[in-house]
């Protein structure tokens, strides 16, 4: 885990990313037991309704699911969801605000496919 928490962001939100990365990185596996609420709690010494919403969300969206008295566990199917999940994010946050921009400079698809694929240092400009 994380040793700690950014001010910036709400907690659960950070908790459920923290799993999703764990799970996209493959450092927690499908099948596998998370850390369960008051884990996180102590961990980070929060209140665990706080780390449980971030875990509901999880269990809402298929990545987790409940063991009745033993804990959360990953599905088979987290990393797909987590992946596509997360490709839809990159895309609503990074592609449309870059093809909204590309269509006010007039820049034509090609231009902006040979900009993308462009290669350069990492500090062209």
């Amino acid at each position: 885990m994380k040793n700690h928490l950014d001010e910036n962001k709400p907690i659960f939100l950070q908790i459920k990313e923290h799993l999703e990365d764990s799970i996209m990185n493959g450092s927690i596996k499908p099948g596998e037991r998370v850390p369960s609420t008051n884990e996180f709690a102590a961990y980070y010494q929060i209140n665990p309704a706080t780390a449980a919403k971030g875990i509901n969300e999880l269990v809402a969206e298929l990545i987790l699911f409940k063991r009745r008295g033993v804990g959360m566990f990953v599905t088979e199917e987290a990393k797909e969801i987590v992946l596509q999940k997360r490709k839809q994010i990159f895309y609503d946050n990074y592609m449309l605000p870059l093809k909204n921009e590309a269509k006010k400079l007039s820049i034509s698809e090609a231009e902006l496919k040979e900009m993308i694929e462009r290669k350069g240092s990492i500090n062209e400009r």
